[in-house]
């Protein structure tokens, strides 16, 4: 668990934001890793400091840490919701998290603090290297969505690890195995001796489309296949029939065979900006059901009646 960001910049949890920003610009010229080639308990320590600051150096995050809400590592207290799966650098599977980070983040980072640390650094006189500003890594992860939030849309949120979330639209009609990119939502860049910071990575989502035993996807096209008692299909009647958008009535025309083919428009995958909305195509099954004596008797006799003739 880390260390309580104020014990780290050794200041009370009452420092004002200029306090804590002093500290935290000391402490990163003193231990930024150009200026200690080669030293581990120095690159750990400014790791340490990066972490630190991206929770009290950002004013929202600060408030959460000091009401109890998240720990020293930005994770949540108690359970913490959204739809989390497996991450970090590298591709994991449904259910975990993506994978935590020390460093600098984002939302923490301010420009300014760096900006003067590293000035003496790039001089004459065998100073240090000027380092370029690094891009952070990906995170890789994968989500399970249904037919049905699939034809129509949706919106996740998504637990990233270390207390953040994004919230991601996923579109109608997304391919299974499609790769959704989060601009900027990946771990967070390295600043560098300039102390510009670097650019954020990505995260790369990839969407799987859970099999329904309902629905069959063709195209822009949903179908599925209706059961209909043979009352309904000699005299024609309702049936209803379950649509990605919720239930609806059908009108079934009398003597419709089975294999019969009924169109609902637009009742398929959803309308986006290039394409229109699908359509759901029902194809009735008739069903013979419980079979009543006058109805076996009046088919019996038809029977009798054309072997007769």
């Amino acid at each position: 668990m880390a260390t309580d960001p104020y014990k780290v910049f050794g200041v009370s949890s009452t420092a004002s934001e200029k306090e804590i920003r002093s500290a935290y610009r000391r402490l990163v010229k003193q231990y930024h890793p150009d200026r200690n080639p080669g030293d581990t308990k120095a690159e750990e320590r400014f790791k340490e400091i990066g972490k630190a600051y991206e929770i009290v150096g950002d004013e929202e995050k600060r408030a959460q840490f000091d009401r109890g809400e998240i720990d020293a590592d930005g994770q949540m207290r108690g359970p913490f919701g959204g739809g989390g799966f497996g991450g970090g650098a590298g591709a994991g599977g449904p259910g975990g998290g993506f994978g935590g980070f020390g460093g600098f983040s984002g939302g923490g980072f301010n420009p300014e603090d760096l900006g003067d640390i590293f000035g003496a650094f790039g001089g004459g006189g065998g100073g240090f290297r000027s380092a370029r500003p690094r891009r952070g890594e990906d995170l890789h992860g994968e989500l399970r969505i249904s037919m049905e939030e699939c034809a129509l849309g949706t919106r996740r949120d998504v637990s990233l690890g270390g207390g953040r979330e994004v919230s991601v639209t996923i579109p109608a009609g997304i391919e299974d195995g499609k790769t959704l990119r989060l601009r900027g939502k990946g771990q967070p860049g390295q600043p560098g001796m300039d102390g510009r910071p670097g650019p954020a990575g990505d995260v790369l989502l990839k969407i799987h489309v859970a099999e329904d035993p309902h629905y069959r996807r063709e195209g822009r096209n949903l179908r599925v296949t209706q059961d209909v008692d043979l009352h309904t299909a000699i005299l024609g009647g309702k049936v209803h029939v379950r649509t990605p958008g919720g239930t609806v009535a059908l009108k079934v025309k009398p003597h419709s065979d089975s294999g019969t083919v009924l169109r609902l428009t637009g009742r398929g995958i959803a309308a986006d900006k290039r394409h229109e909305a699908g359509n759901l195509l029902v194809t009735l099954r008739v069903v013979l059901g419980t079979i009543s004596p006058e109805l076996e008797a009046l088919v019996r006799r038809e029977a009798e009646e054309k072997t007769e003739s």
